[in-house]
């Protein structure tokens, strides 16, 4: 506890050295406990920035607004196209490359708007020793990683989380429906719309965490924590299961029965192809309490 409360402290000495900030903020407990603690160090000065674009599911936004609301932090909401980039359709494994930078950029854009002299976002210290393509991008952007700065570890900001007791604190991770996406298959606002509606019927039928995982084919792998496989392969759940899948424009369905594993996909990285978008992507930068407010909307 001493370590977390060490910890707390130089993460609000550091965000309090900024003088303004704006967090990107997905909703997610990593950037939901960043916002909060931007608002507890900078008050007005700080701000949440989310990127709305076909890539979010449904309900984000809402969870999105409703946290800043109960953190007391002012929340804007940006528009992003990241499908109208070759190299993010194309689906890479430096796709969340293409995404940040589009991200950023369009902060980078409203930057006066927002008031704000710094740009943040929720990488902790254990994204560190992951393959995160989407890190290359804020390192570009000079987009700053408080608490990976301040070696707050996932473990930290669930800890961190209960104790602010923000609602996220046990909140699988919930990465953009792309990422459903085997690399290498187009991403389109099609097959986002297919994942998206998949995976709210599994919830509705009281499955979570899930993942409904596109591969060439139209083929949909379904990964639901394992005690639940055994339940959804009972043959009238299975059926019904296929049929409602082959509804949204999956012609093949399966269960993954290794069960849920947040970033599966990325098994199918290889250094041969983590070399190949390395060499495609390029150095594209663009550029160098009371009740809490609504969320406001940024347009050109």
């Amino acid at each position: 506890m001493a370590d977390l409360n060490a910890k707390r402290q130089q993460l609000l000495e550091l965000l309090r050295s900024y003088q303004s900030c704006a967090v990107a903020f997905s909703a997610g407990v990593d950037s939901t406990v960043l916002a909060k603690a931007a608002q507890l160090a900078l008050g007005d000065a700080a701000v949440a920035v989310t990127g709305v674009s076909a890539s979010l599911a449904e309900g984000e936004l809402e969870d999105a607004r409703q946290l800043a609301r109960q953190i007391g932090i002012r929340h804007v909401v940006v528009t992003t196209d990241e499908l109208a980039q070759p190299d993010y359709v194309r689906n890479q494994s430096d796709r969340c490359y293409h995404c940040k930078t589009e991200l950023y950029t369009q902060i980078e854009r409203h930057i006066d708007q927002l008031g704000v002299a710094v740009v943040a976002y929720g990488a902790n210290a254990d994204d560190l020793t992951d393959y995160r393509p989407g890190m290359r991008a804020a390192h570009r952007h000079d987009v700053r990683s408080p608490l990976a700065d301040c070696g707050i570890t996932k473990d930290d900001v669930r800890r961190l989380a209960a104790e602010w007791a923000l609602p996220v604190w046990d909140k699988p991770a919930t990465p953009c429906l792309s990422s459903r996406i085997a690399y290498g298959e187009q991403v389109t606002p099609e097959r986002l719309a297919m994942i998206d509606q998949a995976e709210r019927y599994l919830r509705r039928a009281g499955l979570t965490p899930v993942r409904v995982r596109y591969h060439r084919g139209d083929l949909a792998r379904v990964e639901v924590p394992p005690e639940a496989i055994a339940h959804l392969s009972q043959p009238e759940r299975r059926t019904e299961l296929v049929a409602q899948l082959k509804s949204l424009g999956f012609r093949f369905v399966t269960i993954d029965l290794e069960g849920f594993r947040s970033g599966s996909l990325n098994d199918l990285v290889t250094p041969e192809l983590v070399e190949i978008a390395r060499s495609s992507s390029g150095p594209r930068v663009q550029a160098g309490h009371e009740e809490a407010p609504e969320s406001a909307t940024l347009g050109d």
